[in-house]
């Protein structure tokens, strides 16, 4: 089976790709990138249209197994493939947690069955989420973990971090970090500033995260392991990252689009659907996102998708859950970043695939001949409101619910084999 992308402008970071060209697709596989390729068995017309690797979300949840109610394989990567994710690293926030083989295992084989993109999980580093006995990390891996975090748990003891970078390095597995001193978050629901006080919310200072960051970073110096900061969103802890990354550490970092877009004037409204963790932060705080962003210290971008159901988020703010959805959304947001200036397309794109591909060692986000054929085509000028009723996942709370978005996939390739079209509107 043959398949011809034609007349898009190709954009592939992974090669230096950026021009107008075919894409042909033989056997599942990337088979010739140039211009005027010969008619296939299948052709899609990209006139107009961006063509480039499929994406690669280094952060998102699905429920499965133990919290299908929320989302599960199925519904999580319909969303992934409607929003240009074709590759997914999933948290090990499950039911059980995975943190033994049995639920690796589980994960892989279910998502072999009835994922619509390759999903990948990431394994827990402590027993249980409890911070005080490390994982069997060798037989999980074995099983197909590709990294290794406690989700939105820290480990509070220094002594076993340090053991837990250590013991990750000998088995080749990137920490990935959420940072939250739980003793100065205390409770808080949102940004400690003056939107909170204004509001009367229970709030966490931007020093519950950079803390923890501080103190990784000091860890990772004494034992050279390779280490992933999730979801970063205050401007000290750029700056501690940027430092650490001018110091050789092997250290890397991520930012949700949500937090590029949004302030904590949000919050103002009182909504639930505004309740993230890390909380959206102050406009000062979101500068030094964009710019750390734009000088490399921050090296990808995704969606933090957190699914939540009506139980968890229709509630008042302070007993509301954390959490949004956030896969469908998060190429438009970062297409803005782009036409604001704030980075190039390259860059952009980059950010959602090459990049998260290579701090993880995956075989994803290249168009390079011979690669799996896992691309998405998409227009950037079709304009669209956001409806959470609307959305393929099966949690419908977004911050951005109403809002016009700029850019939209309208087809999705995994392994060459068309897994999404957008509907016409």
């Amino acid at each position: 089976m043959s398949l011809l992308i034609r007349g898009g402008r190709v954009i592939d970071p992974a090669n230096g790709v950026d021009r107008m060209a075919d894409v042909l697709v033989e056997e599942g596989r990337v088979s010739r990138v140039d211009s005027g390729i010969p008619g296939a068995q299948q052709v899609i017309d990209a006139n107009d249209k961006l063509v480039l690797p499929g994406l690669c979300d280094l952060h998102a949840r699905f429920g499965e197994p133990g919290l299908e109610y929320k989302e599960d394989l199925a519904s999580g990567s319909a969303a992934a493939v409607a929003g240009g994710f074709t590759t997914v690293c999933v948290s090990p926030a499950t039911e059980p947690i995975n943190d033994r083989r049995s639920v690796t295992e589980h994960i892989v084989n279910g998502a072999a069955a009835r994922a619509l993109c390759r999903v990948l999980p990431v394994g827990a580093l402590t027993v249980g989420f409890e911070g005080t006995t490390l994982c069997e990390l060798a037989d999980m891996k074995e099983a197909g973990i590709v990294a290794v975090g406690d989700d939105c748990r820290t480990i509070a003891d220094a002594g076993l971090m340090r053991r837990a970078l250590e013991y990750a390095s000998t088995f080749d597995l990137c920490v990935l970090a959420h940072c939250e001193d739980r003793a100065l978050a205390a409770g808080g629901q949102m940004h400690e500033g003056t939107v909170s006080t204004r509001c009367g919310i229970p709030a966490q200072p931007a020093q519950a995260e950079s803390a923890i960051v501080a103190r990784d970073l000091e860890l990772v110096e004494l034992t050279g392991a390779r280490y992933h900061l999730q979801h970063i969103s205050t401007a000290q802890s750029v700056e501690y990252m940027r430092r650490a990354k001018r110091r050789g550490l092997p250290v890397s970092c991520e930012v949700s689009a949500l937090h590029l877009r949004l302030h904590d004037e949000a919050c103002k409204r009182y909504d639930s659907r505004t309740k993230l963790r890390p909380p959206l932060r102050s406009a000062e705080h979101v500068e030094a996102l964009e710019q750390g962003l734009a000088d490399g210290t921050i090296d990808a971008i995704v969606s933090d998708h957190l699914p939540q159901t009506s139980l968890e988020k229709e509630l008042e703010y302070g007993l509301s859950a954390f959490g949004a959805s956030s896969l469908e959304t998060t190429l438009p947001l970062v297409l803005d970043l782009w036409r604001a200036d704030l980075i190039s397309l390259d860059r952009a794109v980059a950010c959602l695939s090459a990049n998260p591909a290579a701090l993880l060692g995956l075989e994803a986000g290249s168009l390079s001949v011979g690669a799996a054929a896992d691309l998405i085509v998409v227009d950037p000028e079709l304009r669209w409101v956001v409806e959470g009723a609307a959305l393929h996942s099966r949690s419908p709370y977004t911050p951005l619910e109403g809002e016009k978005l700029r850019g939209a996939v309208v087809t999705t390739l995994v392994g060459g084999r068309v897994v999404y079209e957008r509907a016409a509107d």
